[in-house]
């Protein structure tokens, strides 16, 4: 009798667990668009003509995009896409997305004051022989990273060839990386634009799938970047300032790669949050099951031990 009682038990919390667990995907849902619908919010976006810090220069955000300021886009890159904490001038982010839809990208905008980039080295590049030596470097990078806490990376290859443009002095290519394993690789699109004293960063974070709307975007991207008097790649003066130790070629596997690293994807954000709910959803699971082990096991003693207080 007293097992059939237990089976019994067991039956109904198993009817229980089903209920609570359909109701909890509900909730978990609409707590977890909540979340995401109160950080969206939350972030506050500029339009028009946005100067950068430092007087460097400044750029003119084009339609159908917004900006996000320095302080802003670092919460966004290091807390919501868990990247390695770093300089930002800011992001720029398509219009009608924000930063953590499932199809999001944005680009991200930095200064590196390394000297003045010379290009005459331009047109001599193999940039199949660079790729091949920035994915053996990147080798080694991503064992750092490891040793840091992060995922291990790889350079798969060109999402798009290096191009650069010596009249308007602009570098960009495109990388297709993956992280750990994630099954849907990373795209990082790089704009450079030379100055006098160094070098803009445009960089493109988003999903491979992205690809084909940032192609037909970049254009628009490429000419939004002013640099200040004095600021300009030709107001280069040989007799006072520096040069970079590093040419066009340089810029595409050298000292940039190492310094801006490499960013992920927005995929991460999404993990956390479903981590979570599944683990509350196991929690209770657990808590449950537990209890009738506990119940089963008081079943087993009151019968080898049949006594009134059992």
């Amino acid at each position: 009798m007293r097992k059939n009682y237990y089976a019994l038990v067991g039956g109904v919390l198993l009817f229980f667990i089903s209920l609570v667990s359909q109701a909890t995907d509900v909730d978990s849902t609409a707590i977890y668009q909540a979340k995401i619908d109160s950080i969206e919010n939350s972030l506050k976006y500029q339009h028009g003509t946005i100067k950068l810090e430092g007087g460097i220069g400044e750029v003119t955000i084009p339609t159908g995009f917004k900006y996000l300021d320095p302080k802003q886009a670092e919460y966004v890159l290091t807390d919501l896409w868990g990247n390695p904490k770093q300089s930002t001038l800011g992001l720029i982010v398509p219009e009608n997305q924000g930063v953590l839809g499932d199809k999001a990208w944005a680009f991200n905008i930095q200064y590196d004051e390394m000297g003045y980039v010379k290009d005459d080295d331009a047109d001599d590049i193999d940039y199949e022989e660079l790729l091949e030596e920035m994915q053996n470097d990147i080798v080694e990078a991503s064992k750092e990273r490891v040793a840091q806490g992060y995922e291990p990376i790889k350079l798969v290859g060109w999402a798009n060839k290096p191009f650069y443009d010596e009249d308007r002095k602009i570098l960009h290519w495109a990388k297709e990386i993956k992280f750990g394993d994630e099954e849907v690789n990373t795209l990082n699109y790089n704009v450079r634009v030379l100055g006098r004293k160094g070098v803009l960063v445009l960089n493109a974070i988003g999903s491979m799938q992205e690809l084909p709307v940032i192609n037909k975007n970049i254009d628009k991207v490429l000419n939004i970047v002013q640099f200040s008097d004095g600021y300009k790649y030709s107001d280069f003066n040989p007799d006072v300032d520096e040069v970079a130790a590093y040419t066009v070629g340089g810029l595409v596997a050298g000292k940039v790669l190492a310094k801006v690293g490499i960013l992920a994807f927005v995929g991460k954000f999404f993990k956390i949050i479903a981590v979570a709910v599944i683990g509350g959803v196991s929690a209770l699971w657990k808590w449950l099951t537990g209890r009738r082990k506990d119940d089963t096991e008081l079943a087993t003693a009151t019968d080898e031990t049949p006594t009134s207080e059992a």
